[in-house]
């Protein structure tokens, strides 16, 4: 579900599992952690909101390199190859998995989400590769 008020609401609902959708952590700049397999991120002055249901993501995410470890301009540079290339697969259902590839992400490369956002939306897109065997052209540095 996407929502726009003034500027953009980002929202990202990842996943197949939405057996946790009742269990969700609302993250700002300042936490780190999430325990549960729902994870929300919201600015309310930024407007925007990223929902990542995914089983295991938040399990798998403390195996990779911590934050801090690549710079916020790597992560948003990413972040655009990964989600123009997910838009293109959401228009091609009947190429790419649509139980997969539900939405479009409205990823604004004109808005600073910060570091949090960004680190959460590249990492998730490791994961959907690997977890669902999926390669996106966008190489890892």
């Amino acid at each position: 579900m996407i929502k726009t008020i003034k500027q953009l609401v980002l929202v990202l609902i990842l996943g197949t599992c939405l057996y946790n959708c009742s269990s969700t952590k609302t993250i700002d700049s300042t936490q780190s952690t999430a325990a549960n397999d729902t994870l929300r991120i919201a600015n309310d002055s930024l407007e925007y909101e990223i929902i990542i249901i995914e089983p295991g993501f938040n399990a798998w995410l403390v195996t990779q390199p911590p934050r801090g470890f690549y710079g916020q301009q790597f992560l948003e540079i990413r972040n655009r190859q990964y989600v123009v290339e997910f838009n293109q697969r959401v228009l091609q259902p009947q190429r790419y998995n649509p139980n997969l590839y539900i939405q479009q992400i409205n990823y604004n490369p004109n808005i600073d989400y910060g570091y949090e956002v960004n680190y959460l939306l590249y990492n998730y897109f490791l994961y959907f590769e690997q977890r669902y065997k999926q390669k996106f052209v966008t190489s890892r540095g």
